[in-house]
């Protein structure tokens, strides 16, 4: 009889084992995916790219009173002037068009990139010397 309840305890603790095994591993691919999810988003900050490369096409883009960036940014993504209202969301925080953006009707290019897009909206003259020297 207590032969039986040995295998009973063996048996137990093997499925135990594998279990904790494959708790480890889907605890593994959670961590791997949210850093891949994390390095993308930040990836998508930093590096601003243009929808479309070259002239790109003019779009009339209507910022209404109040709207909030994020708000704004979807609007932008609706009209293909950026990938992600998220992303924008952030860009506008990190850059010096913080708190700038004013309502108005705005044609903007899908060649313009973030930045652009915001000075655009800010109502900012985009001055080449200036941005030479700070970078």
């Amino acid at each position: 009889m207590s032969n039986i309840s040995t295998n009973q305890d063996h048996g137990v603790a093997v499925a135990s084992g594998f279990f904790r095994i494959v708790l480890y591993i889907g605890i593994l691919v959670l961590i791997i995916w949210m850093g891949r999810a994390a390095y993308c988003f930040g990836y998508d900050i930093f590096n601003q790219q243009a929808m479309s490369p070259g002239d790109g096409q003019e779009i009339t883009v209507v910022i209404k009173e109040g709207a909030s960036v994020y708000n704004i940014g979807k609007t932008l993504k609706k009209k293909g002037l950026i990938k992600d209202a998220k992303v924008f969301y952030i860009q506008e925080k990190l850059s010096v068009y913080k708190g700038k953006l004013t309502p108005g009707t705005y044609i903007l290019s899908t060649a313009f990139t973030p930045d652009q897009i915001m000075a655009v909206l800010a109502g900012a003259e985009e001055d080449e010397s200036t941005e030479e020297e700070i970078w």
